[in-house]
C-alpha cells in the first residue's frame, strides 16, 4: 500500500464522501419527501425500513432504507415470502435504484462511504474467508466495483473477490469512476434483480453447502 493510497483511504475519501453527500442531501431533499409520503400512503408505518449490517472492522451499525414490502403474514402468522411482500411500488423503488437514497444519511454519519463493497447482512460475517474480510478494512458503500461489473449477475465468489480487489486500488480516480459508471448502470438496469433470492443462494447458504460437500 503506497503513501497515496493510505493517504486517500484514510482522510480523503471521507472528505470526498463529504463534499458529494452534504450538497445531494440539500438537492434530492424534496424527493426525499415526495417518496416518504408516498411509502407511507402505499405501503404504511414505517417509512424507513432498518436493519444492522457489519460495518468498517465488522463492527454493525444500522442502514436506512426506503421501505419497499408490506408486513404480510401467512395463515401461520409468519411473514409471507418477500417476493410475496414486494409490492409493484416497491419494484419500482428498487428498480430505479431510489430506495437506497437514505442511505446518504448513513455515510453522512460516516458509517458508510459512497464507494465501497455493499453491507451485507450481519449472518453472513462469519462465513467470509480471510482474504475477503479484508472487505471490512474500509467503509461499506452504497455502490462499488462489483455494482458496475455485474451487481447481481456475479456469483458470490466472484463479487468478494471484486471487493478484495477494490481494497488494493482504492483510489480518488476509481471512486470517480465507479460513481459515473454507477448512474448508467441504473439508467440501463442491467444486472440489477429486484429479489435476488428468487434466482441464487443466500451467501451463508451456499458457504453452507459447500463446506457439507468438501464433509461428504
Amino acid at each position: 500500500m503506497n503513501m497515496i493510497h493510505q493517504f486517500y483511504c484514510q482522510f480523503g475519501k471521507r472528505a470526498f464522501d463529504l463534499v458529494l453527500t452534504i450538497p445531494a442531501l440539500i438537492v434530492f431533499s424534496p424527493l426525499f419527501v415526495i417518496i416518504a409520503v408516498l411509502v407511507r400512503v402505499k405501503l404504511g408505518a414505517p417509512i424507513l425500513f432498518r436493519q444492522q449490517r457489519p460495518g468498517r472492522t465488522g463492527q454493525p451499525f444500522t442502514v436506512y432504507k426506503f421501505r419497499t414490502m408490506t408486513d404480510a403474514q401467512g395463515p401461520t402468522g409468519l411473514m409471507l415470502p418477500d417476493a410475496e411482500r414486494l409490492t409493484n411500488f416497491g419494484r419500482w423503488l428498487r428498480n430505479t435504484s431510489l430506495d437506497e437514497l437514505p442511505e446518504l444519511l448513513n455515510v453522512l454519519k460516516g458509517e458508510m462511504s459512497l464507494v465501497g463493497p455493499r453491507p451485507l447482512l450481519m449472518r453472513y460475517f462469519p462465513y467470509f474467508s480471510d482474504e475477503e474480510r479484508l472487505r471490512f478494512t474500509i467503509r461499506p458503500g452504497i455502490t462499488g466495483l462489483a455494482q458496475i461489473s455485474g451487481r447481481n449477475d456475479l456469483s458470490w465468489d466472484e463479487r468478494c473477490a471484486v471487493d478484495v480487489q477494490y481494497v488494493h486500488r482504492c483510489s480518488f480516480l476509481l471512486d470517480v469512476r465507479i460513481m459515473s459508471l454507477t448512474l448508467w448502470r441504473v439508467i440501463d438496469r442491467r444486472g440489477l434483480q429486484v429479489d435476488p433470492g428468487a434466482t441464487m443462494l443466500d451467501f451463508d447458504e451456499e458457504r453452507r453447502r459447500r463446506a457439507a460437500k468438501r464433509l461428504e
